[in-house]
């Protein structure tokens, strides 16, 4: 068999099918009609001599598990993705286009991407990251991020995630950054209100992703992202005492409903919004270090034994979600970025004292730009952090080749 007949996805043709098994087919193509099987939820296309999967695939609504192993995929990310990545993963990443450049989408969707990825080109070639006198990426007025290999690095941090955090919060990122300056002016509060503005905005109020930041030195790997019954997970919660999960989670609702009636309201504010997000759960997820200390409880709480201080320099950064893996690199690449550009003014505002509330507001790239009377080295080293299953199959590094691809001239990352 060649392709499956378009007919086959003609709406109305087959709208129950649930499952499909196409398996050892000789099958070459994959029409982008699939996206007319409302029902789907099982797609088995393994063993077969596909080169391509149309983005169109990610647009079966109901479409829960699909194998697409043992295919010559031309899209080697893709290729990769397919033999150890949850469907989820794989349906986000053909959603938004894989590398394919919008295949299986319009064309005018693909002729935007095209577009982009030309306008960013560009950009680095007119902010100059070749080598020579006039292309130093470190030059003055722009930020510079240094991506630190696993293969390089000495000591990487390791996080293995657990089967028992797949139904409650599968999707986890990490990594380390170093170089920070926290200590001149108000650089740590600036920090943590960037964390809660991309909380609110990109992260959709906690709801599709949730960021938690840790000082690197409190941190002894490898860490292990797990999940656990209320009653078995204990932590100390920042700015509290050791308590059980679920003990704390019933301490949150109780605030929240004396919060909510004191200031005469009909909705709960502050961290008491998020407690949704665990009904029903059975278990809560949670990352643990190696002496055994829960240092994350997504999305509520952080452990105050790995809490940000002025004297931080070296954070540990996780993005968690249940939605998607996406979002969880969105919202890291957005922390990074804004990271990058508080040390940097923090570094060369020092003599002048703190910036001010309205630089510090500053949306990405707006910031005023002192660096051309003062220059120096500002730069921030991200360190790679993998996430690999029980048997040390990878799931995720970050920062990979295609993250931290910021179109932004001002942002330089030397890799």
């Amino acid at each position: 068999m060649d392709s499956f007949p378009a007919e086959l996805f003609l709406p109305g043709a087959l709208p129950l099918l649930s499952e499909l098994a196409a398996a050892d087919n000789c099958l070459r193509e994959l029409s982008g009609d699939i996206a007319h099987l409302a029902s789907l939820k099982t797609l088995d296309l393994s063993n077969n001599q596909l080169s391509e999967v149309p983005a169109a695939l990610a647009d079966c609504p109901k479409l829960k598990e699909i194998n697409l192993r043992g295919n010559k995929l031309k899209d080697k990310r893709l290729e990769k993705m397919v033999s150890g990545c949850q469907t989820k993963s794989i349906l986000e990443y053909l959603r938004v286009g894989g590398r394919g450049g919008g295949r299986g989408r319009g064309r005018a969707d693909a002729e935007k991407d095209d577009s982009r990825r030309r306008r960013r080109e560009r950009r680095r070639r007119e902010g100059g990251e070749g080598e020579g006198e006039g292309d130093a990426v470190d030059g003055a007025g722009r930020l510079l991020l240094r991506v630190l290999h696993v293969s390089e690095n000495p000591a990487p941090l390791t996080v293995t995630a657990s089967p028992e955090v797949k139904d409650v919060r599968p999707f986890f990122v990490g990594a380390v950054v170093r170089g920070m300056d926290l200590q001149a002016g108000n650089a740590l509060r600036r920090f943590l209100t960037s964390q809660t503005k991309l909380h609110e905005d990109l992260c959709e109020k906690r709801t599709v992703a949730t960021i938690a930041t840790h000082d690197r030195a409190a941190i002894r790997g490898p860490l292990l992202y797990t999940g656990r019954p209320p009653q078995d997970l204990k932590l100390v919660p920042l700015g509290r005492r050791e308590v059980k999960a679920k003990d704390l989670v019933r301490q949150l609702q109780l605030e929240a409903e004396e919060h909510r009636k004191q200031r005469k309201r009909q909705t709960v504010s502050g961290l008491h919004r998020y407690l949704h997000l665990l009904d029903g759960k059975e278990r809560y997820p949670c990352l643990v270090d190696a002496d055994g200390d829960v240092i994350s409880f997504p999305p509520i709480t952080n452990s105050e034994k790995t809490k940000i201080k002025k004297t931080t320099s070296d954070l540990f950064l996780e993005v968690t979600s249940a939605t998607s893996l996406q979002i969880c690199k969105d919202a890291m690449d957005a922390l990074i970025l804004k990271m990058a550009e508080i040390n940097k003014y923090t570094l060369e505002n020092r003599e002048e004292g703190s910036l001010s509330d309205a630089e510090a507001e500053a949306p990405s790239g707006q910031l005023s730009d002192p660096s051309a009377e003062k220059g120096g080295d500002c730069q921030l080293v991200v360190e790679q952090v993998r996430v690999v299953d029980e048997e040390g199959h990878l799931k995720v590094v970050y920062p990979s080749k295609t993250d931290l691809d910021f179109a932004a001239a001002h942002v330089a990352v030397a890799r």
